[in-house]
């Protein structure tokens, strides 16, 4: 499965598709980016004046990307056009280090710790274009099709 065929199997859609491209795709971990926009809806009211990323849309990012992505990749063979990807998202534990503000771009890179019985878990982090680390942990979910 190509890295542009994961996207399209997502189940979200604007507003909140919070994955612009995956750079890197392997059975051990996943490497992708987004670009927060300008007029995104959650800067109105996420502070006054001082628009930020709320830390929600950061741990939805990485899990996006981090978690969802891997997973559908590691289920690619078991997904046809009969057989969608159903995600759940299990628990996560995320260390926020820095703030992310409107037009920042960032990558989020996973590393799979396991994936079994469809449960899988990531140890998963988020970097700016300076390369520092904004937050990391770990985040786990129920990948199954259907």
């Amino acid at each position: 499965m190509e890295t542009s065929e994961i996207i399209p199997l997502l189940p979200y859609q604007p507003p909140f598709l919070f994955v612009d491209e995956l750079l890197e795709v392997t059975e051990n971990g996943v490497t992708g980016n987004y670009s927060y926009k300008e007029n995104e809806y959650f800067y109105k009211g996420h502070f006054k004046n001082n628009p930020i990323t709320p830390g929600v849309i950061l741990t939805e990012t990485m899990a996006q990307i981090g978690l969802v992505c891997l997973g559908i990749y590691l289920l690619k063979d078991d997904i046809s056009s009969h057989n969608k990807p159903q995600i759940a998202l299990t628990s996560n534990q995320i260390d926020f280090f820095l703030p992310v503000f409107p037009k920042e771009k960032v990558t989020v890179i996973s590393e799979k710790i396991y994936f079994r019985f469809h449960k899988l878990k990531c140890a998963v982090k988020m970097i700016n274009t300076k390369n520092e680390l904004v937050c990391r942990g770990t985040i786990s979910g129920m990948i199954l099709t259907k």
